[in-house]
């Protein structure tokens, strides 16, 4: 059994915890909810978290990626690349050697690293049919850089439960406490954590049909509450990360939270 005792996790909104809390009570997160895990297996476990919300996989490794080896990890995270899936200029192939160099380098320092695969994000919201094939092509690539390097993936892609909208936040851009601990679980199965299973591939019970008109009701509110304000956000070069640091650089002792969200199993 492997017990890591040192563990960084470098990406962006998605490894920071949007959608799992908020600024005024605390973020959670994927990270946060893996660290718990990591912690119940060996209580000595310090962790740090180094992800900031809005970064670009270019910025990730050039922000993140010497912090990180500073830490001497033996187990990192690194989920980054959703953003720049987002973005007009996007290049699977520069996104992927971002990727690859932060796989080389954190396996290279001797670190265990895993890694996802992201979602179809046309199954949560149809408008985003226009970038389905963005993230097969960067799906296909992280899963080659991984191959290259040894790193762990947890494969969410095949499995319908991921698009579930319970497990989205209302902004349909970030997991909501469902969906980060499902990630979180994920993540533990691939690392082939003690207890892990694969319970987090199932789906949730079925959703009620929507009449088409409510659907596009639907579609327009969120297009009006979040895709406006994130296309103004592109249109001035601004990014929700603006300002902001990483919310956990140091290693620190892991305060292991067991409370329902952790525990238990989503519902309808």
């Amino acid at each position: 059994m492997t017990a890591y005792s040192r563990y960084v996790a470098l990406g962006d909104s998605q490894t920071e915890g949007v959608g799992d809390g908020d600024d005024r009570t605390g973020l959670r997160g994927l990270a946060d909810r893996l660290a718990d895990r990591l912690a119940a297996i060996e209580p000595e476990l310090r962790y740090a978290n180094l992800a900031v919300r809005g970064k670009l996989a270019g910025q990730v490794r050039a922000e993140q990626l010497d912090a990180a080896l500073a830490l001497r990890p033996d187990l990192a995270t690194v989920v980054a690349g959703f953003n720049d899936l987002l973005r007009p200029g996007f290049d699977a192939d520069e996104v992927a050697g971002h990727l690859d160099a932060m796989f080389a380098a954190l396996t290279g320092s001797g670190a265990v690293v895993a890694t996802l695969t992201f979602p179809d994000v046309a199954r949560i919201t149809p408008l985003a049919r226009p970038i389905s094939g963005r993230v097969t092509a960067l799906n296909q690539r992280l899963r080659a850089a991984a191959e290259r390097h040894g790193v762990i993936v947890a494969d969410t892609t095949p499995y319908a439960v991921v698009t579930d909208p319970r497990l989205w936040s209302p902004d349909r851009l970030h997991a909501g406490p469902i969906g980060h601990q499902r990630i979180a679980d994920a993540l533990a199965y691939a690392l082939r954590l003690p207890g892990a299973d694969d319970r987090w591939t199932e789906a949730l019970p079925p959703l009620p049909a929507r009449a088409a008109l409510a659907t596009a009701a639907s579609e327009i509110r969120w297009a009006a509450s979040f895709l406006g304000p994130w296309l103004g956000r592109r249109l001035t070069g601004r990014s929700s990360g603006d300002g902001r640091t990483a919310k956990r650089p140091d290693l620190l002792a892991v305060r292991r939270r067991m409370d329902a969200a952790t525990t238990d199993r989503p519902r309808a």
